[in-house]
This record gives C-alpha cells, structure tokens and sequence, in this order.
C-alpha cells in the first residue's frame, strides 16, 4: 500500500465517524488556536510599542544625571558647549526639567496637567511634536526668561473651550504666562496624553516652584547610524566629570526598543508554551482513539495481512491516519485563530500581527503529534498475528 492510498482509506474512515474525528481533533484545534491568538496578540502589542519608540525618534538619547554631592555637577551650559563640540554627533539638546505640584488657572476653569515642563527652543524637534498654531518656544524665551508658553490642545479645550487659544494668558501657580503656540494634537485631545502638556522656558521652571526635579536632559543625535557613537560621547563626558557610572544614566531609544522586543518574545513564548500544552493533551486524545481504532478493527487487520498485507503496510496506514486526523485539526485551529485573533482585537481594541511563522510552527507541530502519538497504535496494529485477529469478535 503506498502512501496515496492510505490517505485516502484515512478520510474514508474519519468520515465514517465524524463526531469521533472532531472530538479527536479538539485538543489539537484548542491549542493551535490558541498558540496563534496569543502570539499574534503579543506581537501586536509589540508592534505598538516599537512604534511608539520610533515615533519618539531612534535618535534620541536621554541623560539622567544624579550627580554624587559636592561641587561636581553639570549645568545646561556644558550639555550645550558638548552639543557645540561635537556637531558630527550631536545635533541638539534640551533639558527636561518637570514641574510637579502646580495649579493651572484661566479665570474660574483650572486643570492639572500631566505634563508641565520647563525645556528650550528643541524640545520640539527633538520629540517629534509640531506647532499647530502660533510658535513653539525660542532662544530668547530662555535667555530672558520671557512668561510665554506652548500648550497641548486638551489643556486648551479644558482652559478655553477651544485651540483657537494665541495671545490668551494663563496662571500657572499664580505666574502669568501668555499662550504663543499650540502643539500638533496627537492623541485626541484626551487627559494625560501626548496632549496634556504645558511647555514653558526652562528658566522659569524655579519662578514657577521650588517642586521641580534638574538633571534630566535629552540630546538628539545626528542620525540613527551614530546615536551609539553619539551616547558613548555623553557617557564619556559625565564619567570625566563625576568619575563614577553611578552619577548619571544614559539611554537611547534604540536600546529600548530591542529591550522591549527582548521581554515580549520572551513572554510570548512563555504564553505560547502554556498553550501549547494543549497540544500534548490533543495527542494523548489521538492516541487513545488510534487505539481503540486498532481494536475496532482488529478483525479487518487479520483480513488484510491473510492477503498478503505486510506490516508496513498496516503500520504505514494507521500512521497516516493518526497524521491526517492532526494535520486537518491544525488547519481547523489555524483557521480559527486568525479569526479569533482579528475578533479579540476588534473586542479589546488592541492591534493584533497574524504571524506566519506561528503558524508554520503549529502546523509542523500538529503533524509531528500525529506521528508521534499514532507511532504506537500503527506499532501495535502491525504486529497483530492475523490469525488471532481473524478470530477477534
């Protein structure tokens, strides 16, 4: 018997039974659905965050400096003076000095803004953000410590009623600012978004309160190509000055998307492998039936080795029968897992990446199940003594 034709005695005898074959099927179904909605909505996330990342600009490096006491210590003036010296490197700096516990006012309407930062003419172009009406701020802002402020359009709405906003003044802690631009909206307008933000000169951030955290800067590299070069340069810099790694911390947005991508395929093939389990338990379930097949068909099997039958012969059909019946139970679990992927992304409003390799991967791994867990039955149904089986009742 070739293999064609123990395909074909394969569906012959799943069709003969189908409630069976479907329940057989079942466990290899679950667990290769649920392989491909879960790592399709791990990637998915993933996909998200990385975009976030890049969206932030890959060129982007962020310095901490804790500093270690005494009058070692970096002021804006340095970071500058090392953006100056290093133009192949460096292209711009901001600091990023936030403002905590403030109170913003325009008349009786008032709000808390998540995001209240005193930074410089930069900041802007470094994260990506542009103006959407007026200006962003300038040199001069900084220099002479000038009461302007550039605003996100949920603090504009909630203020004003509207982002039609220029000229208008507004109190931050009791300081009034004058409103010279407002920011690109990039999250709808929503509380504690991209647009929940007040930009003001960074030299007015100790005017504004005494609750305000210095040492945080972000520097924009050239280009992707030299953001490492450019961070190695910063590194270097503040271990000059402090002599100690402890007294600062420098990152870049390159570093943090491969960390991100390293953490979710690690969960997503922690989940993955918990699903996977019912697979195992989908080919302990092949198995049991193959087994009961063999018996059911013990009498059939005396008939066909009295016919010249080999072994081979009746090992190499229940072999494909067991591979048949988890191969078609894969196709049924990949179907329903791209379906049940797109479906918990459209319920839980979350972006979900289809992934083919998982699903290359759950295919492959069905179709060794049903090699494996069909192996025994197939054995054993070979080594039957035809006539035992020909007197089976």
């Amino acid at each position: 018997m070739n293999l064609k034709q123990a395909f074909i005695l394969a569906l012959k005898s799943l069709s003969a039974s189908k409630m069976r074959a479907i329940l057989t099927m079942l466990g290899i179904i679950i667990g290769v659905a649920a392989v491909i909605v879960i790592v399709s909505m791990v990637n998915g996330v993933t996909s998200d965050i990385v975009s976030r990342f890049e969206k932030m600009g890959a060129t982007t490096i962020n310095v901490n400096v804790m500093g270690r006491g005494g009058n070692r210590n970096v002021s804006v003036d340095d970071m500058q003076n090392l953006v100056d010296d290093n133009p192949e490197y460096l292209k711009s700096m901001t600091p990023v000095i936030t403002i905590a516990g403030t109170t913003v006012k325009n008349g009786s309407a008032n709000v808390a803004p998540s995001t209240l930062a005193g930074v410089n003419e930069y900041y802007t172009g470094i994260k990506g953000r542009e103006i959407d009406l007026g200006r962003g701020l300038q040199y001069a802002d900084s220099e002479y410590r000038l009461r302007n402020c550039v605003i996100g359009t949920y603090i504009a709405k909630e203020l004003f009623g509207t982002t039609q906003v220029l000229g208008e003044s507004i109190k931050i802690n009791g300081i009034d600012f004058s409103v010279v631009g407002v920011l690109d909206e990039a999250a709808d307008g929503e509380e504690a978004s991209e647009d929940d933000i007040i930009l003001v000169p960074y030299t007015m951030s100790q005017k504004i309160t005494s609750g305000f955290s210095m040492g945080t800067y972000t520097f924009n590299a050239v280009s992707k190509e030299v953001a490492d070069k450019a961070q190695s340069l910063i590194q270097q810099y503040l271990l000059g000055v402090f002599g100690s790694e402890n007294a600062y911390r420098v990152s870049n947005m390159s570093e943090m998307i491969d960390t991100v991508n390293e953490m979710m395929a690690s969960m997503s093939l922690m989940l993955a492998g918990i699903a996977a389990v019912s697979l195992l338990v989908g080919g302990i379930g092949i198995m049991n039936i193959m087994l009961v097949s063999v018996t059911e068909r013990t009498r059939e099997i005396g008939i066909r080795k009295s016919l010249g039958a080999t072994p081979w012969d009746i090992m190499s059909q229940f072999v494909v029968e067991a591979i048949t019946t988890s191969c078609l139970g894969g196709v049924i679990g990949i179907l329903l897992g791209i379906v049940g992927s797109y479906a918990a992304s459209a319920l839980m409003d979350m972006k979900s990446v289809v992934s083919l390799g998982a699903i290359a991967i759950s295919f492959t791994v069905s179709a060794l199940i049903g090699i494996a867990f069909g192996y025994f039955p197939a054995k054993k149904a070979s080594r039957l003594n035809p006539i035992d089986a020909l007197r089976y009742d």
